[in-house]
């Protein structure tokens, strides 16, 4: 039987962000997030909480390797200074070129750890949009299916620990909607401003933490009501919004045995499961973006649930560290969808210097579409 011992969110030494963002060095940043206890108990003894009882099958792994070389083509028309972009014109395609995932936690009054206003989010949705960056989704990133226009870059976006924050329902005439103040309202409204991004992102979920960490409020807080949780999960399924595993409460993986690891994972893909039955999981947000000691489990794994007498299984095809500035293009001969860093943002980690450092000539220069998925554009001598 697991037991949280922590009680509130960031209970982990904070440390301040030294981020180079076009570093390739993974920092150790400690994430927001609650270690949590269970929402209610559903045993017969009232402890824990069981898990929710629809499992999620078992998905199968998808083997993620760059492109043929056949498939890989030179820009002639490009300099060979490594640069994305041609001085006073169009952008030169590099589909080898660096992806930005970018990582928010909380989107509140005011920039602090772990949070950014609501006016900076927009700020940086507006930034993103401005110089030519499109949201993906998880799928077309694995897939090496990225079908955006000539000209444009992906942006891959992720939500860390479902806070209500990030997703937020208000009761207005008797019927729900989504609170504009919120990061889904505020992205939203932006998405009905701006027809050429599609919703796109990845939310990791925590079901079942504290302080309205369990699929975005619960019990009240933050006028959150617990009947919404699946609810919401279920809408950002429908969106076209992909969901990602962050365990069960947020454990810190390294403190924990190989069984309480897997219970962790496998519970978080069940608790999923229970909102969209059948969804397949296919990758891992790690809490504080820690490893656990036995990385393979991080991969994949099973638990015992012993209400419905099954082996849960879970296979992470992807795994989301915490920071390491931005990741490599799929068709990239070093991509490792087994370790992608990420773009942090809270209190003074702005996004502005990370899409400057894109923009520069060399090896951190951003990925640019050339608007033919057949081919896979190179900059000269790449």
């Amino acid at each position: 039987m697991l037991r949280c011992t922590a009680r509130h969110t960031h209970r982990a030494t904070r440390r301040a962000l030294n981020f180079n963002a076009w570093s390739r060095t993974a920092l150790p940043l400690f994430l927001a997030c609650s270690l949590a206890l269970p929402l209610h108990s559903q045993s017969a003894g009232g402890s824990r909480q069981a898990a929710p009882r629809n499992p999620a099958g078992e998905s199968s792994r998808t083997s993620v390797s760059p492109a043929p070389a056949s498939a890989i083509r030179d820009r002639s028309a490009a300099s060979d200074n490594g640069s994305a972009s041609t001085s006073g014109g169009p952008r030169v395609p590099n589909e080898l070129g660096r992806i930005p995932i970018v990582e928010w936690h909380q989107v509140v009054d005011a920039d602090g750890t772990y949070k950014v206003s609501r006016e900076r989010f927009l700020a940086e949705l507006t930034e993103l949009h401005a110089r030519g960056y499109v949201p993906i989704s998880l799928g077309d990133y694995l897939d090496r299916k990225i079908d955006i226009p000539a000209g444009k870059s992906p942006v891959l976006f992720t939500f860390d620990d479902a806070s209500p924050s990030q997703f937020s329902y208000i009761e207005r005439n008797g019927q729900l909607v989504i609170d504009p103040k919120s990061a889904m309202g505020i992205l939203g409204d932006f998405i009905k401003k701006h027809p050429d991004w599609k919703p796109r992102g990845v939310f990791c979920l925590l079901p079942a933490a504290q302080v309205g960490h369990a699929f975005f409020g619960d019990k009240g807080i933050a006028g959150q009501k617990s009947e919404w949780r699946l609810q919401k999960v279920q809408y950002l399924a429908q969106q076209g919004y992909d969901l990602c595993n962050h365990t069960l409460w947020h454990a810190q993986l390294n403190k924990y045995s190989e069984a309480v690891v897997q219970e962790q994972l496998a519970r978080g893909v069940m608790a999923i499961d229970s909102a969209v039955p059948g969804y397949k999981v296919r990758a891992l947000a790690l809490p504080y973006g820690i490893w656990p000691k036995n990385r393979a489990l991080a991969y994949g794994g099973s638990w015992y649930d012993r209400k419905s007498k099954r082996d849960i299984k879970y296979n992470n095809e992807a795994v989301f560290e915490v920071a390491g500035g931005p990741a490599r293009s799929p068709h990239d001969p070093e991509f490792n969808a087994r370790k992608l860093p990420r773009v942090p943002l809270q209190g003074g980690t702005k996004l502005k210097p990370t899409l400057d450092a894109m923009d520069k000539p060399g090896p951190m220069s951003r990925y640019v579409s050339d608007g033919n998925l057949a081919v896979v554009a190179k900059l000269p001598g790449k």
